[in-house]
């Protein structure tokens, strides 16, 4: 006898399939999108390391364990983010490393530092603190996001793209600034062949390997530079197979006044990107960042900040040349960068795997890049298209937090007559484009009598999602 299906399977409702975010893809699509993701990020995770290092005054062997040591932070803080711990981490594709905003500020400690053997500990002991802080000041900082509808958000995500193009374009250029041939025809032409690929590739191919076009572009970019005597191994010959971070290899932190308040500045710009760059990729991945999701990317930034000096790592915060990486792709899974953590830690354990992405030249960097950034701020075009740009008070809105924000890029001593300390927030362009598209967007839009209701852009309430404008005209 045949069975029949119980009321109850009747009653079973269809599984429904995850969210992209959730997805987990096959495991060799995992892993190449995840290192694509580290290829993305790796300059600007090494960066620091390097310039703070040569401060202090590092030998070569020290200065790439500092490297390593922050490559191991920077999957630890990318594993939180992306697979999340009770309330901590956004559970998003979301890329944690080692902040450039914080280069200034360690550079000043160094040189405040009578004995640069206590410059590190001095440092690694004011990232701690600020970071504790601001795992607390989390539930309070993610309330701001009531305040960032789609005019702000399209004005800050548009500001993330363009503030990064300078850094693709210098990559362009070549490895030294002060090189004799920094920007020559070679340098330029390698990252223009890199580009031609990517373009190429994306235009005509499908399936997973138009998803990974940049990844093909290094590879290749890196392969065509051989002979013009740029791609330099000597990385992968002069490092370790097996390295550990061994905790407070520089010292024990120590706890200086001066040094923890201007971590504390650092660690506020910090969560100001960290949330325009939480607002962004929910845009792009289609699953809004509201309160909630805000939160906790804040605390698992601030714990994993004060987390990583224990490994001898500095500040950590989002990387937003990968929110690029995620609109182009189209690749939105959280497991694809929690991979690409995991490829970070391995770097961190494995000083000669970290050296492998260290041979992709920096020109071959820098026409990857201009696709990557771009991408970044075409997504925030798109969401200004949606702002309601047909009002004028959202046109000046976006004029001027557009207008100040990218002064540090067209004019980096702009605010040279300021203090120090006012600078780490001046000269990030995000920053100060984001704190005026919101301040402007408050007096435009919400502050005052006698406004035209139609003309008004609402601040969001307490963990609403962003989402576009709906019609609210009525019906007839």
């Amino acid at each position: 006898m045949a069975a029949h299906p119980t009321s109850r399977d009747e009653a079973r409702p269809p599984a429904v399939p995850p969210h992209p975010v959730d997805e987990k893809l096959p495991a060799l699509k995992m892993a190449t999108s995840g290192l694509q993701h580290v290829a993305a990020m790796y300059a600007g995770v090494v960066a620091p390391p390097l310039i703070v290092g040569a401060a202090v005054g590092l030998s070569g062997t020290e200065l790439t364990f500092l490297t390593g040591a922050c490559l191991f932070t920077a999957g630890l803080a990318t594993f939180l983010q992306t697979l999340g711990i009770w309330k901590i981490g956004a559970r998003l594709p979301f890329v944690n490393g080692v902040t450039f905003a914080g280069v200034a500020p360690m550079t000043a400690i160094v040189a405040s530092t009578k004995d640069k053997s206590d410059a590190l500990p001095v440092i690694f002991g004011a990232v701690i603190v600020a970071g504790l802080l601001g795992f607390l000041a989390a539930p309070v900082f993610c309330k701001a996001v009531r305040f960032f509808p789609p005019v702000v958000t399209g004005s800050v995500i548009t500001l993330i793209g363009v503030s990064l193009l300078p850094v693709s374009f210098g990559w362009a250029q070549g490895p030294n600034p002060a090189g004799h041939d920094y920007g020559s025809a070679k340098y330029l032409t390698l990252a223009g062949i890199t580009l031609l690929v990517v373009l190429l590739l994306r235009r005509f191919t499908q399936g997973f390997v138009k998803q990974i076009a940049v990844l093909i572009g290094l590879v290749a970019g890196t392969v065509i530079a051989i002979p013009f005597g740029v791609t330099d191994f000597t990385p992968v010959t002069d490092a370790d197979v097996v390295g550990f971070p061994t905790p407070f290899h520089f010292g024990a932190p120590q706890f200086q006044i001066a040094a923890i308040l201007s971590m504390c500045v650092v660690m506020v710009v910090s969560m100001t990107e960290s949330t325009a760059d939480m607002l962004a990729l929910g845009e792009i991945v289609e699953r809004p960042a509201g309160e909630e999701t805000i939160k906790a990317g804040l605390r698992a930034d601030t714990l994993g900040s004060a987390i990583s000096p224990l490994f001898n790592g500095f500040m950590c915060s989002a990387f937003a040349q990968n929110i690029g990486l995620v609109a182009m792709t189209r690749i939105r899974s959280r497991f694809v960068v929690a991979v690409g953590g995991g490829f970070l830690v391995l770097m961190g354990l494995c000083p000669m795997a970290a050296s492998l992405i260290a041979v992709v030249p920096r020109p071959v960097l820098g026409g990857a890049g201009v696709v990557l950034f771009g991408s970044v701020a075409a997504s925030g075009i798109q969401t200004l298209v949606r702002a309601g740009l047909d009002k004028d008070n959202n046109v000046l809105i976006v004029a001027v937090s557009l207008a100040v924000g990218i002064i540090p890029i067209t004019v980096p001593d702009f605010y040279h007559a300021f203090p120090e300390t006012a600078r780490i927030v001046l000269d990030s362009g995000i920053s100060t484009g984001c704190v005026v598209a919101v301040l402007l967007n408050l007096l435009f839009n919400h502050i005052g009598k006698g406004r035209d209701a139609e003309d008004v852009t609402h601040p969001m309430e307490a963990g609403q999602e962003i989402a576009e404008s709906a019609q609210t005209a009525p019906a007839h």
